[in-house]
C-alpha cells in the first residue's frame, strides 16, 4: 500500500476530461457530466497509487466513478480494472453499463464456467478492460494462482464495490471480502484502489479507510433521498401483513420490490397475492435459492415492467438498478437501519416520488436476534473443527468435516471462512486444512460487534415507533452530518401516504389464511447419519429411510400462528381446523405418492397430546388403526446442539416400536432438527413397515 499523502486535488487534464465525458455521456445522456466529487475521485484515481473511499447515497452514481477512471487509466496505457462485486445481479448490470461506456468487461463466477478460459486469456493478453469477480472467487486457490498472481503487478485499478462488507462492524460483513486485503498486499504500489458504498456509518468508514491505507481520500456526501416517502404501519399481525400487501399492491405506483425476511415468507406472500388477484396482477419471488438464469429472467421482468413486484429476500439488493422503481415495501423490518436504507434506496432514483412502506410487527424481534448472533463464532465449535482438521491425514472437504464433527454444512462453511480470515486454516483445491497458526476467540471484539448490532435493532425500534422524522433517523444512523427533517414521511405528515389503508379487510385476511394453510411444505428425508458421538456415519440404508414427508406449519408460518397456539393448548375449534387441513393435505399427498397408509401412528415429542389427537381424527376419516409411539422422559438438547447430539438423544429416548406391516403414516407434533422423525422412521421400517410417511405438524426451524 502507498504511504504518500492522498491526492486531495488532482484535477483532470483536458485529455482526461474528454475521455471521462465520453464515458459519462454514453451512460447517462449527451448533457451528463461528472459531479464535483465524482470528478475529484476520478482525478485522484488517475494518479498512480491513489486510495479513494466514496460514501454516497444510493443512486448518486458511484459506478460512474470507476467506469470513468478505468477509461482514463486505460487511455494512458494503464492496466485493466479488477472489480470485486458481491452479487451476480450486480455484475450483470455492471457489464452492461461498462459496454455502454465503451469498455470491454467480463465476469468470472459460478454460473459461467464455460467462459472462464476465454475471459482469463483476454484479461492476460490485454484485450479486456474490466474483470468483475465475487469475493468468493478471490478465495478460490485455483483462480488465485492462474489470474491474480499473473495480474498483481499489472492492474491499473482495483475497485471494492459495496465496501462496507469488508468491515465486520458493517451490516453485511462477509468473510470472503477480507481476501481483498490479501490482494491489496500483493499489488504494484502504483495501482490505484477505489472503495464504494452507500451504507457506512463513521465507524465502518474509518475501518474501511484504515484497511485501504493511511493515505486514503474519503469523499462523503449527504445521504437523504428527497424522492422517498417513508411510511410505517406498526403492529399488524403476521398474516395481516400478507393481506395488506395483497390488498394494497394495485394502489402502489408503477412496479417495485416487496422485501421479506425469509425464503418461506417470499413463497407464501406470492401465494397470498395470487389468492386475491390470480394472474391479473403478475408477481414473482426472488431468493438466493434461484439459479443464475432464473434470477436474471426475473430481474429483467421487473426492469421491463412485466411484473408488478418481485417478492424478494435481501438477495435482491445491492446494485439492482431500475431508475423508475415506484415503491419498496418491507414485510418485516431488517435488523439494521443501515441495511434498511440500502434496500429502500432501490426506489425513486429517477422519480420525483416513490412510496416506501414498512409493515412492522413485534415478531420481528426474534429474527433480529438471530441475525445479530448468527455469524458470531462459537469458540467450542471452532476448536472442535480445528482439532478435526489438525488430526486429519490431509485436506478435508466441507461434507467430510460435517460428517466428522456433526456441525451442519452451512455452519462449517462459515466457520472455515472466518478461520481463514484469521489465518488459522487455508483452502486448497482438495479442501480445508490447518496452517499451524494458533487461533484464539476475541471475546471482547465479538462482544462489541454484538452490542453494535443490538444498538442498531434499537434504532429500528425507534424508527417503527416514529420517535422522529424517519429519513432523519435513517441518515443520522449513518452519521450523516446533513441529516434533517424530510417533511414528507408518515411521522412528518402525521399519516401514511393518502390512499393506502392501515389494515386489510377481514374477508381478504380470511381467504388468504385458508389458502396458505393448505400449502404444506415437503419434508425431505435425511440421507446421512451424523457421525461424531452418534457413532454411525455414512448413508442411511434405503430400507431404513422415510418417504418425503409433509410439514403443515413451518417455523413462524403466519397463517398457522393463532390456530397452532390454540390447538396446542387444547382448543377444540382450532384442533378441528388443524384436522380439516391435515385430511386435505394427506389425501392429496398420498394420492400423488401412490401410497395408501395402512396404519396411522403418532409421536408427541413435547409432552402434549396434539399429534395423537390429530392421528385419531385421521384414523376416523381413513378408517385405519394405530396408536401412539412412546417417548422416555428426559432433558432435550438445546437449540445449539449438534446434529449428532440431537440424534443420540432421540435414539436413546424413543421407546421400542412393536412389529408393524404395510405403509405407516407417522404424525409428529413438533421438531426442529428432524432427527426424531428420521430415527422413528428407521425404527418403524426395521419393525416391518414397507414405507413411512412423516406428517409434521410444526417444524420449528
Amino acid at each position: 500500500m502507498t504511504s504518500s499523502e492522498p491526492p486531495q486535488d488532482a484535477p483532470l487534464t483536458p485529455d482526461q476530461r474528454a475521455v471521462a465525458d465520453r464515458v459519462i455521456t454514453s451512460l447517462a445522456g449527451p448533457d451528463a457530466r461528472l459531479r464535483d466529487d465524482q470528478e475529484r475521485a476520478v482525478g485522484a484515481l488517475a494518479t498512480p497509487g491513489a486510495r479513494v473511499l466514496v460514501v454516497q447515497a444510493t443512486g448518486w452514481g458511484k459506478s460512474a466513478v470507476y467506469w470513468a477512471a478505468t477509461a482514463v487509466i486505460r487511455a494512458a496505457g494503464g492496466g485493466p480494472t479488477l472489480i470485486v462485486s458481491p452479487l451476480l445481479s450486480l455484475m450483470r448490470d455492471q457489464v452492461a453499463a461498462a459496454t455502454r461506456g465503451g469498455l470491454r468487461a467480463a465476469t468470472v463466477h459460478s454460473a459461467n464456467i464455460d467462459d472462464w478460459s476465454a475471459v482469463e486469456a483476454a484479461l492476460l493478453d490485454g484485450s479486456l478492460d474490466v474483470l468483475l469477480v465475487s469475493p468468493e472467487r478471490l478465495a478460490n486457490p485455483g483462480f488465485g494462482r492462474r489470474v491474480l498472481d499473473a495480474l498483481a503487478g499489472r492492474l491499473g485499478l482495483v475497485v471494492i464495490d459495496e465496501a462496507h462488507a469488508i468491515s465486520d462492524w458493517g451490516h453485511d460483513f462477509r468473510p470472503d471480502y477480507r481476501r481483498v486485503s490479501d490482494v491489496l498486499q500483493t499489488l504494484n504500489p502504483q495501482t490505484s484502489v477505489l472503495a464504494t458504498t452507500a451504507t457506512a456509518n463513521a465507524r465502518v468508514t474509518d475501518d474501511v479507510a484504515d484497511q485501504l491505507g493511511e493515505a486514503t481520500l474519503v469523499l462523503r456526501g449527504p445521504l437523504a433521498r428527497r424522492s422517498l416517502h417513508l411510511n410505517v404501519i406498526d403492529d399488524l399481525a403476521p398474516l395481516e401483513r400478507y393481506a395488506w400487501v395483497a390488498q394494497e399492491l394495485p394502489m402502489l405506483p408503477g412496479s417495485g420490490i416487496v422485501y421479506v425476511l425469509t425464503v418461506a415468507d417470499a413463497d407464501r406472500l406470492v401465494t397470498a397475492i395470487r389468492t386475491v388477484h390470480g394472474d391479473e396482477l403478475p408477481v414473482a419471488s426472488y431468493t438466493g435459492g434461484l439459479d443464475a438464469d432464473e434470477r436474471a429472467r426475473r430481474e429483467d421482468d421487473l426492469l421491463a415492467g412485466r411484473v408488478k413486484a418481485l417478492v424478494a429476500t435481501s438477495a435482491l439488493g445491492m446494485g439492482f438498478d431500475k431508475p423508475d422503481l415506484g415503491f419498496v415495501v418491507h414485510v418485516g423490518s431488517p435488523p439494521s437501519p443501515v441495511s434498511y436504507y440500502q434496500q429502500v434506496g432501490r426506489a425513486g432514483r429517477a422519480l420525483d416520488e416513490a412510496i416506501v412502506m414498512l409493515l412492522a410487527s413485534r415478531v420481528d424481534d426474534a429474527v433480529w436476534e438471530h441475525f445479530a448472533t448468527a455469524t458470531i463464532p462459537d469458540p467450542d465449535r471452532m476448536n472442535r473443527l480445528l482439532t478435526t482438521l489438525a488430526e486429519a491425514a490431509g485436506p478435508m472437504t466441507v461434507p467430510a468435516i460435517e460428517a466428522e464433527t456433526g456441525i451442519r454444512r452451512g455452519r462449517v462453511e462459515l466457520m472455515c471462512k472466518q478461520l481463514a480470515v484469521d489465518g488459522a486454516v487455508e483452502r486448497s483445491s482438495d479442501g480445508w486444512s490447518t496452517t499451524g497458526r494458533p487461533w484464539t476467540y476475541d471475546a471482547e471484539h465479538y462482544a462489541g460487534v454484538l452490542a453494535v448490532r443490538r444498538r442498531e435493532a434499537d434504532i429500528m425500534r425507534a424508527f417503527i415507533r416514529g420517535e422522529k422524522c424517519l429519513m432523519r433517523l435513517l441518515t443520522e444512523s449513518l452519521d450523516d452530518p446533513a441529516a434533517q427533517e424530510c417533511g414528507q414521511c408518515s411521522v412528518c405528515r402525521g399519516e401514511v401516504t393518502p390512499g393506502l389503508a392501515l389494515r386489510p379487510d377481514p374477508e381478504t385476511l380470511a381467504a388468504i389464511g385458508a389458502v396458505l394453510r393448505r400449502d404444506a411444505q415437503i419434508l425431505a428425508p435425511r440421507k446421512m447419519w451424523p457421525g461424531g458421538e452418534f457413532g454411525t456415519r455414512g448413508r442411511i440404508p434405503a430400507e431404513s429411510t422415510a418417504e418425503a414427508g409433509r410439514v403443515l406449519a413451518f417455523a413462524d408460518a403466519p397463517q398457522w400462528r393463532d390456530v397452532l397456539d390454540a390447538a396446542k393448548s387444547g382448543d377444540g375449534q382450532a384442533r378441528a381446523a388443524l384436522a380439516d387441513t391435515a385430511v386435505s393435505v394427506v389425501a392429496d399427498w398420498t394420492r400423488a405418492a401412490g401410497i395408501r397408509p395402512d396404519l396411522i401412528v403418532s409421536l408427541d415429542l413435547t409432552g402434549g397430546d396434539l399429534a395423537e389427537a390429530l392421528a385419531t381424527r385421521l384414523r376416523e376419516v381413513g378408517r385405519r388403526s394405530g396408536g401412539p409411539l412412546g417417548v422416555r422422559a428426559g432433558t432435550r438438547p438445546g437449540r445449539e446442539a449438534t446434529g449428532a447430539t440431537e440424534a443420540v438423544y432421540w435414539r436413546d429416548h424413543l421407546e421400542p416400536v412393536p412389529p408393524v406391516t404395510g405403509a405407516v403414516l407417522l404424525v409428529v407434533d413438533e421438531t426442529g432438527s428432524g432427527w426424531p422423525v428420521t430415527l422413528a422412521a428407521a425404527a418403524l421400517r426395521d419393525a416391518g413397515a414397507d414405507a413411512v410417511l412423516p406428517l409434521v405438524i410444526h417444524q420449528t426451524a
